[in-house]
């Protein structure tokens, strides 16, 4: 929460939202095959239209390879040039884990192990076995396919991750304890976009 207080005093971009879709990637969700793992087709005709990836116009002040999390909308928008974007279904923080402001993708990571942290190892004391060498990396793991890491610009790990996740039933849902969640296969899309640095920039808005 330290670090969520930190990104909170930061200032947001302003946008003028998005248009209408000019290509949807419905078909995209089947089963993948990835460095070994089989990743499981997602039932996509059970999860709401708007929030299967697809290319929408939109204009914002920000530049292309700009990240925006529109979390009240469980949207997640990677600019593009000429006012398009990729957008995608999210799952966000549930009420008291909530962060808007801004940061950048520091590192990215190809099948991450997930370390929960020591606060929420307090609240579910049976995470414990993972707390010091972490979970691995898996289809059960709750970091996914991929993870993309968040730092502020004092260059500090925000804990905050945009990042992978088995459940697809819990996108356009608040459910998370704080990081945003993607579909596996949007997830492996947007991190084969996103090119680590400060350029990389993300801006979340509550």
């Amino acid at each position: 929460m330290i670090a969520a207080l930190a990104l909170a005093g930061c200032s947001s971009s302003q946008d003028g939202g998005s248009g209408s879709t000019t290509q949807i990637f419905t078909a995209e969700y089947g089963s993948v095959k990835d460095a070994g793992y089989s990743i499981p087709a997602v039932p996509i005709s059970r999860v709401d239209k708007r929030y299967h990836r697809q290319i929408v116009n939109y204009s914002t002040r920000e530049k292309p390879g700009t990240i925006i999390v529109d979390t009240p909308k469980r949207y997640l928008y990677f600019v593009l040039p000429g006012r398009k974007a990729v957008r995608y279904g999210i799952g966000v923080g549930k009420a008291g884990f909530a962060w808007e402001g801004e940061a950048y993708v520091a590192w990215k990571q190809q099948w991450p192990k997930w370390t929960p942290p020591k606060e929420m190892i307090q609240r579910r004391p049976e995470l414990a076995r993972y707390g010091e060498d972490g979970m691995k990396p898996g289809l059960n793991n709750p970091l996914g396919a991929r993870a993309l890491y968040l730092f502020n610009q004092d260059g500090e790990d925000t804990l905050f991750r945009l990042h992978g996740t088995p459940e697809w039933n819990s996108i356009g849902t608040a459910a998370s304890s704080g990081c945003i969640r993607l579909m596996n296969q949007d997830i492996i899309d947007l991190y084969d976009r996103v090119r680590p640095g400060r350029n990389a920039k993300v801006v979340v808005k509550q």
